[in-house]
């Protein structure tokens, strides 16, 4: 690990002024990510900030839904009473990530914020246009079975590992940030993180030194029918080969509102709206949701060792919705037991 600057920020507006000064110094909230990053020779900033005792952590009602602050731990949010109730498809989903030790560390904003586990990115000897633009994307004609099989670019055919970005999607969250001179801004979830296009290297649109104060959740009536499907390699601590975060409002026998996000499969949560369009006004059967899958998947381009993505997201979608409209509580939370045929 190369030698750095540590300092804790006296406030906000310290914290934000001292990372805008400086482009190589960064946030550090757990450092569940970014500390991993920095051992690998990945990252290499010259400035760390410590900003977990800003006081960005409540989790509170708030006139147009719920808001949870940045830098609250992913263990609190998801255990937080007003989460489970209100929003228990993000509860799943966090439930469903690593391990309780990091979620215990881990906080929102870094969440967000964690960058693709492709091993050519970890690894500095091989080329990787995210770390370093212009040498090429190792994964592309390489050891690819976990990559995307949607929107990726010749660029860069990485996946986004966050389970709890994926709910996000689904629940159309907005994030909260604050820049130099107390600018706030609102970013809606889908205009968060980017896909690949021509500039891999740059996973979410953040202006350097912007700092994530709180994520809000609008109101909804999807708690009743929600749920989270995680499929993995193994049944602890993996990223997700597919998930599908999936939540249903029925009015009569008819979809009346439906929401649909994919982890695994993309350079960024994928929100299948595709599928969500062809499900509304619709009866909640099989029938229906295999035919909005597969509708959803047309456009997949697989990679030449991920085809089996395309016919596993398809059926996992399925597979959510069904446990949406059995009412997927906690207990019921698919995380891992799943197992998968990748020839």
């Amino acid at each position: 690990m190369r030698p750095f600057k540590y300092s804790n920020a006296s406030g906000p507006a310290a914290a934000i002024k001292a990372v805008t000064a400086n482009p190589t110094a960064r946030y550090l909230g757990g450092g569940t990510n970014l500390v991993d990053l920095m051992k690998e020779d990945v990252m290499r900033p010259s400035e760390l900030i410590e900003v977990t005792r800003l006081k960005f952590s409540a989790i509170e009602k708030k006139a147009n839904g719920l808001s949870i602050g940045g830098t609250a731990t992913n263990a609190v949010t998801a255990n937080h009473g007003l989460v489970r109730e209100n929003y228990p498809l993000l509860s799943m989903a966090i439930l469903a990530g690593a391990s309780a030790q990091i979620r215990n560390m881990a906080t929102n904003a870094g969440n967000l914020n964690q960058r693709t586990r492709c091993t050519y990115f970890y690894d500095v000897n091989m080329p990787c246009n995210k770390r370093e633009p212009g040498t090429g994307c190792g994964a592309l004609h390489g050891i690819n079975k976990n990559h995307a099989i949607l929107g990726w670019s010749e660029k860069c055919v990485a996946t986004y590992p966050s389970d709890m970005a994926v709910a996000l999607a689904a629940l159309n969250a907005v994030v909260h940030v604050e820049g130099a001179n107390g600018a706030k801004r609102s970013i809606p979830f889908a205009e968060f993180h980017r896909l690949p296009g021509n500039h891999p290297e740059i996973d979410n649109n953040l202006k350097h030194g912007e700092f994530i104060t709180s994520i809000e959740l609008p109101p909804n009536h999807l708690a009743d029918k929600s749920y989270y499907l995680k499929i993995r390699e193994r049944s602890s601590y993996a990223f997700a080969l597919v998930s599908v975060a999936a939540a249903l409002e029925i009015n009569g026998n008819k979809i009346k509102d439906v929401r649909i996000a994919l982890g695994g499969v993309a350079h960024k949560p994928w929100r299948a709206t595709i599928a969500e369009q062809l499900l509304m006004g619709k009866e909640a059967t099989e029938a229906n949701f295999k035919a909005a899958a597969l509708a959803e998947l047309k456009n997949a381009k697989p990679l030449g060792q991920n085809k089996y993505k395309v016919g596993l997201a398809a059926k996992a979608i399925v597979r959510a919705l069904e446990g949406a409209m059995q009412g997927g509580t906690y207990g019921a939370m698919e995380a891992g037991s799943t197992t998968t045929n990748q020839n």
